[in-house]
């Protein structure tokens, strides 16, 4: 542990330094631009910080380490008019008091974990159960609720971002000191490149997204049942009436999940109980970085492509918001207002062998890259 310590605090000194070995690229760089504030305080007085991202086409980002939540993604549309496209606070008191994820890291295992509980190496590790009888994007204290160290990048490319978390042998319930790094970086191709890495000390499971809630036509101010989906995926994992996978893995044709053919959210969201919110295996060969998904939104004419190293994807159409969240210009977020499209391991997979690994080990790396690309149709 000890070690573990003294290499946590070696690294936070190179995140400190990084910056300003930086500057003089940067410099050469001035359409790009990073600005760091103060967004709040928490208990007992330590500052949360808000980085903006902004790049040459005036697409803007907005990130706390509270969380590491995205805040605010503004980009234009067809008409050059810039507007919100993602669900969440203007301050920090709202991700404080009550947030579904908004924006947010979460690990140290997204989704779910049936029964709270899986098997590791011969023993039965018991986690925080936070959603029903099952652990939910780790536990009740997970890596969205937490205060990461987090420092300014400037790239010749790129702007952005550097998350740093130890999470702690034990934490939740599960075993290891995990190092987590997360880099959020904002280039001139419009594109949101999120890169996860992690190390730790003893076995154990890991699995790492982003929960950003995406309404394309107005951040949250109507529905999103009129957005167009592709998602490259022929199959899913079947799950039961608690949303944990049955362990099988079935296709998509046929199913109200077929997003093979680009088709509208609402055109059959009907034909299930409370919508979509479900995991896609990805077609794809091995860890490669192709494109999970696309999405437009026909009347702004934006367009989201998600690619992503990672074998799945989570789309959840935002079915537990019930109009009791006030958030971005005291907009209503009712249900169906945004949605998620969370790469992942898949749900569950520490309970089943047919799914891809999802276990670290000391002498590996955790490591996966997601893109966020906003184009205009």
């Amino acid at each position: 542990m000890k070690k573990t310590v003294l290499k946590s605090l070696f690294i936070f000194f190179l995140l400190q330094i990084i910056p300003f070995l930086n500057n003089k690229v940067y410099a050469e760089n001035k359409k790009m631009k990073v600005r760091e504030e103060i967004f709040g305080k928490l208990k007992p007085g330590k500052q949360v910080k808000l980085f903006t991202l902004t790049n040459k086409n005036g697409i803007t980002v907005k990130i706390t380490n509270y969380g590491g939540i995205i805040t605010s993604i503004k980009t234009p549309d067809k008409n050059g008019k810039t507007g919100e496209i993602v669900l969440g606070y203007d301050n920090l008191k709202g991700y404080l008091k009550d947030s579904p994820y908004f924006g947010a890291i979460v690990g140290r295992y997204a989704n779910r974990i049936a029964n709270g509980e899986f098997k590791l190496n011969g023993k039965i590790y018991k986690l925080a159960k936070n959603n029903g009888n099952n652990s939910l994007h780790g536990g009740l204290k997970g890596f969205d609720k937490v205060l990461w160290n987090a420092l300014p990048l400037r790239n010749k490319d790129s702007i952005g971002v550097r998350m740093y978390y130890l999470s702690k042998d034990g934490e939740e319930g599960y075993p290891g000191n995990l190092e987590v790094e997360v880099d959020y970086l904002l280039n001139n191709k419009n594109e949101l490149i999120i890169h996860y890495t992690a190390r730790t000390d003893k076995p154990t499971p890991v699995n790492l997204t982003n929960h950003t809630y995406f309404n394309l036509k107005c951040g949250g101010c109507g529905d999103i049942l009129n957005h167009i989906f592709y998602i490259n995926s022929d199959k899913y994992t079947e799950i039961n009436n608690e949303l944990i996978p049955t362990g099988e893995i079935l296709p998509v044709k046929g199913t109200p999940l077929d997003f093979t053919t680009p088709r509208k959210i609402g055109e059959r969201i009907n034909k299930l109980d409370m919508g979509y919110d479900h995991n896609f295996v990805l077609n794809k060969k091995n860890n490669e970085l192709s494109l999970a998904a696309k999405v437009i939104e026909p009347e702004t004419g934006r367009v989201l492509e998600v690619l992503t190293t990672q074998p799945g994807i989570q789309f959840y159409s935002g079915n537990f918001l019930d109009g009791s969240i006030k958030g971005h210009n005291n907009i209503i977020y009712k249900k169906h207002s945004g949605f998620c499209l969370e790469t992942q391991r898949f749900p569950d997979s520490p309970n089943h062998k047919n799914f891809p690994n999802t276990i670290i080990k000391p002498n590996q790396t955790y490591n996966e890259t997601t893109i966020y690309k906003f184009t205009i149709k």
